[in-house]
């Protein structure tokens, strides 16, 4: 293998594997006993979101994980969303419970999270799971934060006393896999910085690290001359950008412009094929020990 294909963190690769193991975890855990049970809510007609859940279910049908897709539409009453959030709560059959985001636009996200049960909560948003990762004793956490925990354990990277910069500050990617990486555990021990639209001179700060997060929704925005030589790049943006050549008209880059940054980085994750397999592993991973609590196995 060359230097090249050493430096790619090849997310869909060890998401594969990881839905392997949890494939077989669940053949072993569902033995005398019921699969685990995950219930998928999606309101509206995001086409993104829909292929999102379409992959979600997928990957749950590979891990012999029963899913059930409720398809809600997008004048529905916040109320009665929280009627069905509700149910689903009091279900014994049900172990794992999804809202997949975005809401319409009249339904108030955070107040659908609050519904669902902190222990039925395999995205890991509700603040009571949000609350146990600030304490270091973290039940369910956000899929994006755990995939990247993952791939950072599985290829070796040393992050105690290192410098790390997390761009972007949301409750689903920024502030999470920031208090895990500075909370002190194998993978945690850093110094942890995080940067967003109001911070001052970002590139100075850029330039201190040793490995970066770059998570804000804008294609390309970190540059190969804003990193140092040997930096490790973990990108969790997905952008679509208008390109003619493609039979879509568009195609997918991260947050990171790959080209120029990969030049520098010692290990870096592509866009796609990096953080996002990862996402949807792990939460196959959350599901599976959401029935384990259940059941005290």
């Amino acid at each position: 293998m060359d230097s090249e294909m050493r430096k790619i963190i090849d997310g869909k690769s060890i998401a594969a594997q990881i839905v392997s193991e949890t494939a077989k975890e669940i053949e072993v855990f569902s033995k005398g006993s019921r699969v685990p049970h995950l219930a998928v809510i999606i309101s509206g007609d995001d086409s993104a979101s829909r292929i999102y859940v379409r992959n979600k279910i997928k990957t749950a049908e590979k891990c012999g994980i029963k899913s059930e897709l409720i398809t809600l539409p997008d004048d529905i009453k916040e109320i009665e969303l929280f009627r069905r959030l509700n149910k689903l709560n009091n279900d014994i059959n049900i172990d794992g419970i999804l809202v997949q985001l975005p809401l319409p636009s009249h339904i108030d996200p955070k107040k659908a999270i609050n519904q669902i049960s902190p222990y039925k909560d395999v995205d890991g948003f509700h603040p009571y799971n949000l609350g146990r990762i600030l304490e270091g004793d973290p039940l369910f956490v956000p899929c994006t934060p755990l995939g990247i925990i993952e791939l950072i354990k599985r290829y070796d990277v040393d992050t105690t006393g290192k410098n790390v910069v997390i761009i972007g500050r949301s409750i689903i990617v920024g502030k999470p896999i920031a208090m895990l990486l500075a909370d002190k555990s194998e993978n945690g021990n850093a110094t942890v910085t995080i940067c967003h639209s109001k911070t001052r001179d970002i590139k100075k700060i850029l330039e201190t690290a040793d490995i970066i997060v770059c998570a804000v929704g804008k294609a390309e925005m970190l540059t190969g001359d804003m990193v140092k030589p040997g930096v490790v790049v973990i990108d969790v943006g997905i952008n679509r950008v208008k390109d003619v050549t493609k039979k879509k008209g568009y195609r997918l880059v991260g947050d990171v412009d790959f080209e120029s940054v990969s030049k520098k980085a010692s290990l870096i994750t592509p866009v796609p094929g990096g953080v996002g397999p990862m996402t949807v592993a792990m939460l196959m991973r959350n599901t599976l020990k959401a029935a384990r609590l259940k059941c005290k196995k």
